[in-house]
């Protein structure tokens, strides 16, 4: 008995000898996994920040477009293209001033759209073209990157300004897209400045009309005044838009036309379907589109170039390239693209022979482009 109680005594005197070596050693072991887990994540915290830096090339960035189609330099007069450049700068440069000056991407985006619904270079507002029976019908559409929201407005006859509707539409109706003389009451009651249909008229682009019109005479006239002559080849192209990315990381685009020459029945092209010819998403990128807005719809472009982005992990160049240069014209379409992501990347992307464009990034480096260099 008394030796089973010494056993036992010097067993637990063994104990509580090494006891406090134990718990020194356990805790000891513990600090340092708190420290090394502390460093990782200091480490992964200065990683992010580094990733962050690298990236986001931009504070902001602006880019717009003018039409893609068949441009030629030896098409064009010295006065026509010093007109188109110094148009697009005048209206760049009023987007690029807002943004500069801390304001939003959606303001950047409509006031730059304004210059050129407003110039008669363009297939949109002034110089919108002609349908089949002679008038001027307009669509629009406009997106912001950071709620999602969007408005749209189709066969307009009346309002100046269809991108201002197309705001109008996005912020204050529960709609997405309004069409017609639906539009026009909704615009009449929103305060935008409505026009006569008249003051839509060019004689530039009412000669294209009777051009196209005459040219379907036959199906022989059709097809090789379709190639030789780029009025007709382009009647269905021309379009303005512009995307933006603002000091606060908010994307928006925005697109406005005056559809297709010679058009039908009412006809809608992808200028102001959402997803086709505008989209903006923070997460990824806003696009605005132009070319012939069959395909552009079928292949849901602006879209199709974010979703390439957010699923596939692609760069915008790369999500831009693949859906112009290969998807649009696998389906026998053909346009371009202007884009900025959310780190300020900016691209220009079109497959026909030119495309009236310019780019404008946070240093205000200007980059003014019409024709495939």
């Amino acid at each position: 008995m008394l030796t089973l109680r010494l056993i036992f005594n010097l067993y637990t005197m063994k104990n509580l000898i090494y006891f406090p070596f134990l718990m020194l050693l356990f805790l000891g072991c513990k600090e340092d996994q708190k420290t090394s887990n502390s460093e990782q994540n200091v480490n992964l915290e200065a990683t992010r920040n580094n990733d962050t830096t690298s990236k986001k090339i931009n504070e902001f960035a602006i880019v717009i477009h003018g039409g893609a189609g068949t441009i030629l330099k030896k098409n064009m007069s010295a006065e026509d293209e010093a007109a188109y450049k110094a148009k697009l700068e005048e209206a760049i440069k009023v987007g690029h001033e807002i943004l500069k000056n801390g304001g939003t991407s959606l303001d950047a985006v409509e006031k730059t759209i304004n210059v050129l619904e407003n110039s008669p270079l363009f297939n949109a507002g002034k110089g919108a073209v002609f349908t089949h029976e002679g008038a001027n019908e307009h669509d629009a559409s406009i997106m912001d990157g950071e709620t999602l929201n969007a408005g749209a407005s189709a066969g307009t006859k009346t309002v100046k300004n269809p991108i201002n509707l197309a705001r109008a539409v996005m912020e204050n109706s529960p709609h997405v897209m309004l069409s017609g003389e639906g539009a026009e009451q909704f615009a009449k009651e929103q305060g935008l400045e409505l026009v006569d249909p008249s003051y839509f008229y060019t004689e530039k682009r009412f000669q294209s009309l009777q051009k196209v019109k005459a040219a379907e005479d036959s199906k022989t006239a059709i097809d090789k005044s379709a190639f030789y002559d780029p009025t007709i080849k382009d009647s269905k192209f021309g379009t303005v838009g512009c995307v933006a990315l603002d000091k606060n990381g908010n994307l928006a685009g925005g697109t406005s036309t005056g559809g297709m020459t010679n058009k039908r029945w009412g006809r809608i092209g992808d200028a102001p379907i959402i997803g086709a010819g505008t989209y903006a998403n923070n997460a990824t990128c806003a696009v605005s589109s132009t070319g012939w807005g069959e395909y552009f719809i079928r292949a849901m472009v602006a879209y199709d170039i974010s979703a390439l982005m957010e699923y596939k992990g692609m760069s915008l160049q790369e999500a831009a390239k693949e859906v112009i240069q290969k998807k649009v014209p696998a389906l026998g379409g053909d346009g371009g693209i202007i884009a900025v992501d959310k780190d300020g990347h900016m691209v220009m992307e079109f497959n026909t022979a030119g495309m009236y464009r310019a780019s404008m990034d946070a240093s205000g480096n200007l980059t003014i482009g019409i024709y495939k260099d």
